[in-house]
Formats: structure tokens, sequence, C-alpha cells
């Protein structure tokens, strides 16, 4: 069971009760009349909604709340997970067939990038522009700036300043790296205890090696082909020392709490979630390191060509309802993506009692000060994202990811 599985399981147990919000109405200003004219379908419809984020993790329940509020829009609502490198060619291949079973994909920057560069999504705005909240009035600002990276094909749910932060066992670390040297020079002191993991199927792997940029001080950290010359040659210097980089983020987080690895790259979510779940011990520390900026991140809502006539106008007011205050509470979760929300107004007080009480015992009031301290950039662009996945793959990772 991977953490996102397990943090959607305990969270879901704990939201009965939570205020359910019917129909479009959320607290975050008047619906344009335009919303109101979204055809009902003439039978409730199934809709299928594949996650390749973790992202249920901080949407399931509000998305069955949206299945309880509209019975008469929506019968059932069948939940899929896949790794995020296998989504793109399996709609790709449906598309072709003409046989679009997936409704909506729940997904980061990652399938977003090669959605866009293959031209699997639906575009959005300003399409259906008419039928969505004024996005740029609702949400945060970093939130806001997300949405253009998705090139009007996808709507941001979920959003969180990332990292890249760094965790570590102080039991097994003594001398914490204040700089990019020093953690080059520990890694190098300590082979094989440092871990990262594959940056196309990882948000912290993704977010290091965007943040790496920064950090050193190269040309142009918006380009990674002509930009990063620094970054690059600290990778491959690095690698010497990393013995196999996994496939996905739950991997490092169980190397970290079983002692197979003293530090690994991390985000401010995947530093909380797991050891509120108990797989990474509650006493491990994180740092930043001179010169840290935010990396952020956002999950987004993306509606594959294909999909059904009649079924588009549901995930269009589902879209609306995920995107009301009441709903984005719940993005709160078990801190796996923390802060989680991607609307203002949205406080931890309106939250379950259950997710105030986990961060109120897990979370880290330094992430408050470094939130409102620290500049937040924006991750790559798409096109740009899917070059560095590349080239990480081929010149960095080819002969150790597992």
């Amino acid at each position: 069971m991977t953490l996102q599985s397990l943090s959607r399981r305990l969270f879901l147990g704990t939201t009965a009760g939570f205020g359910v919000a019917c129909g479009l109405a959320g607290k975050f200003g008047a619906i344009r009349p335009a919303l109101a004219a979204l055809a009902k379908p003439a039978s409730p419809v199934t809709l299928n909604i594949v996650d390749v984020a973790g992202n249920l993790a901080l949407t399931q329940a509000a998305i069955e709340n949206y299945r309880k509020a509209k019975p008469d829009w929506v019968s059932r609502i069948i939940f899929s997970k896949a790794p995020s490198p296998e989504l793109p060619g399996k709609l790709k291949a449906q598309q072709d067939a003409n046989q679009v079973d997936i409704d909506l994909v729940l997904t980061g920057t990652d399938v977003l990038s090669a959605g866009i560069d293959q031209k699997l999504w639906q575009r959005l705005i300003p399409d259906h522009a008419a039928d969505l909240p004024d996005l740029q009035s609702i949400y945060l600002d970093p939130a806001w700036r997300m949405q253009g990276l998705a090139e009007d094909q996808g709507i941001v749910v979920t959003y969180y300043p990332s990292g890249p932060l760094f965790e570590y066992a102080p039991d097994r670390v003594k001398t914490v790296p204040k700089t990019a040297a020093d953690l080059l020079a520990w890694a190098k002191a300590n082979p094989k205890r440092f871990l990262y993991a594959r940056p196309s199927n990882s948000g912290p792997g993704r977010t290091f090696i965007m943040g790496l940029p920064y950090l050193l001080g190269d040309k142009d950290p918006t380009d990674p082909e002509n930009g990063w010359e620094k970054t690059w040659a600290y990778l491959k210097e690095l690698g010497s020392t990393v013995e196999y980089y996994p496939s996905g983020t739950t991997p490092t987080m169980k190397a970290l709490g079983e002692g197979s690895a003293d530090m690994i790259a991390t985000t401010t979510g995947w530093d909380i979630n797991p050891r509120i779940l108990g797989v990474v011990p509650k006493d491990v520390e994180v740092f930043a390191l001179e010169g840290f900026r935010w990396v952020c991140d956002a999950h987004y809502m993306c509606v594959p060509k294909g999909v059904a006539p009649q079924k588009l106008p549901v995930v269009l007011d589902l879209m609306n309802h995920l995107l009301s205050r009441e709903q984005q509470a719940y993005a709160y979760d078990q801190g796996y993506f923390y802060p989680g929300p991607a609307v203002k107004g949205v406080t931890l007080a309106m939250a379950p009692k259950e997710s105030q009480e986990a961060l109120a015992e897990f979370g880290r009031p330094s992430y408050e000060k470094l939130i409102a301290e620290a500049p937040i950039e924006l991750p790559l662009a798409a096109a740009k994202l899917v070059l560095a996945f590349r080239r990480w793959d081929e010149q960095i990772g080819a002969s150790k990811t597992r």
C-alpha cells in the first residue's frame, strides 16, 4: 500500500460529519450566472477518475460529497490510480482507438506536461471559462501562477510551496549541511546514505533538481537545456555517491525510516504525512540550504480528449464543487500536500478536527515563517520539464533507477 493510499484511508475514516457542500455555491464569492447553464445529463452518469499524483488523498472525500449531493447528475464514481509515466501512453492508445474511458485525470506537473506535449487534453480555457469560477479571483497568488503552466488544458485543484527540503535522522547525521557544497561533501563522506527518487515520478525528486539551479547560481534556472550547466555537473557528481534512484518517493521514506538511508530529498507534505503515518519516525528533522527558494507545486484536473459529450458538463460541475472553500478544506488531509488548498480564505480551522489535531502534533511552525519569507518560484514549463526529465533519465539515472 502506498503512503498516499494509506493516508487517504486514514483520512476518509475521520471525515464523517463534516459539512457537505451542495450544488455549486461556495464561500469564495458569487458564482457567475453562466454556471447554471451547465447541462444536466438526461440520466445520471458514471465518472471514471484516474489519479497519477496521490491527489485522491486530498480530494476523494470531497468528490464523494459531490456524488452524494448530486445523485441526479452522477450515479457512480470509479477511482483508479496509475504510475505517472504509464498514463500518457495508455490514454494515447485509447484516443487512437476512439475508446476513451477516462473522464478526469488528477495529475501533477509531470503528466500535465506530458499530456500537453502529446496533445492529450481538452482545452478548458477559454472554451469553458464561462462554466468555471473566475480563477484569478479565487486562487492564492502562487496557485494562480501555477495555473499558467497548464496552458489552458488543466485546472489547479490543490497547491503547496513544496521544497526543495532535506530530511534526515538526527541520531545518524551529526553535521547538517548548510550549503549545496556542504550537501555534496556530506554525500561523498557518507556514500549510499543520501537518496532521492526519479524526478519524473517523484514530487521531491523533481523539486530537488528544479531547486538546484537557484542554490547553485546557474545561468538560467528556467532553462534545463542551456541554463543548467552547474546543476547537471552537480547531479552527476552527486550521483557517484548514490546507490540507486527509486522509481517513486515512498521507497525513500521507507529507507529513511528503516535506516538504509540517513538523508533524503523531501517537501513539506512528504515530511509531515509519513511521520503522521508512522513510516518515518516523528523525531526526524528537516533543513533548507542557504539561498533557498521554494519551487512550488500543484495538482491539476485535466479532461482527456474524447470524453463523452454528456459527461463533460458533469465533469465541469464537479470541478466547481472541488473549488468551493468547503471542499478545499479537505486538502489539509494528513499533511500530504501541506498546506494543500489552492483557494483563498481556506484555513486549517475549516478542516476536519482530525486534520487539525494531526497537524498540530506533526506540523512544523518553522514552515509558516519559511513560506512567508522565502521567494516562491514556479516549476519548469511543460516542454522544458519534459526535456529535464528526459535528460536526467539519460545522463543521471539510466543505470541506477529501480
